[in-house]
């Protein structure tokens, strides 16, 4: 298989999930993959706006048809997506292994010594289904880049950081930073394509596990701890009393205590 099979690049686009979507639609065959310096209407998960200035992230998107993957493990998809960016990730901007964390379900985060956790990339998947199988799904992943601390938005400002500022300034090339995410993917989806997830190594990176978390779930917010998560459904495993453990299949971790 080639891979990618189709690779196109974008000044400024509406979305590259858009764009992923039609190609699918139109019978583009996988990997097909859309990548943008900028996006007018750029989506994050739960509907939230993703805004950026141009040049500031790498932005791109990611089509599959995965011929025999059971729709119970379409989050799989990514979960190879955050895996490999997140080594790309660290190779290119210099940083130590173990700088880039996985916070349930999919976001890459740094841990700031003020500042707690602080987000680096966000990942969207969307995927089709048929009967039992994934037909179709578009992963779109946008890691801030060069984005410099002093050009934050003020409402996020706390709560976000960059690749150049975990690497003390120092530029990041985002033409080098998509190659090795690809040379990194690749493996991991083929791996995926015969049966095979490195649920361990996807274990292992959820900063979360063991430490007191807050999950909103369906606009409740729940206080407890995260005790690790469940390797065929995606799910976070939690428990508010230490004893009895629930297993959370849709929510986001919207506070964790590394203290």
């Amino acid at each position: 298989m080639t891979f990618p099979q189709r690779l196109e690049r974008f000044r400024a686009v509406d979305s590259t999930q858009r764009v992923v979507r039609e190609w699918l639609d139109a019978g583009e065959p996988e990997v097909c993959i859309a990548v943008a310096d900028h996006q007018t209407q750029g989506r994050g998960r739960q509907g939230r706006e993703w805004v950026a200035p141009a040049g500031a992230a790498l932005l791109v998107s990611a089509g599959f048809r995965p011929p025999s993957l059971d729709a119970r493990h379409g989050w799989r998809l990514a979960a190879i997506v955050a895996l490999a960016m997140r080594d790309a990730a660290e190779e290119v901007a210099g940083l130590a292994d173990g700088t880039l964390w996985l916070k349930w379900p999919n976001d890459l985060v740094a841990h700031d010594e003020r500042r707690g956790v602080i987000k680096v990339a966000g990942v969207l998947g969307e995927s089709v289904s048929a009967g039992e199988r994934v037909e179709s799904a578009v992963v779109g992943i946008g890691i801030n880049g060069n984005w410099k601390a002093a050009d934050f938005p003020w409402l996020l400002a706390s709560t976000m950081t960059s690749l150049r500022e975990l690497s003390k300034g120092r530029p990041i090339d985002h033409h080098a930073l998509l190659d090795a995410y690809l040379a990194r993917l690749e493996p991991r989806y083929e791996a995926l394509r015969a049966g095979t997830f490195d649920a361990a190594g996807w274990s292992v990176t959820q900063i979360t596990t063991g430490r007191q978390v807050v999950i909103e779930v369906a606009g409740e917010s729940m206080l407890g701890t995260a005790t690790g998560v469940e390797p065929e459904s995606g799910a976070l495993l939690f428990t508010r009393d230490g004893t009895t453990q629930t297993a959370i299949d849709s929510g986001e971790v919207v506070r964790c205590r590394l203290g």
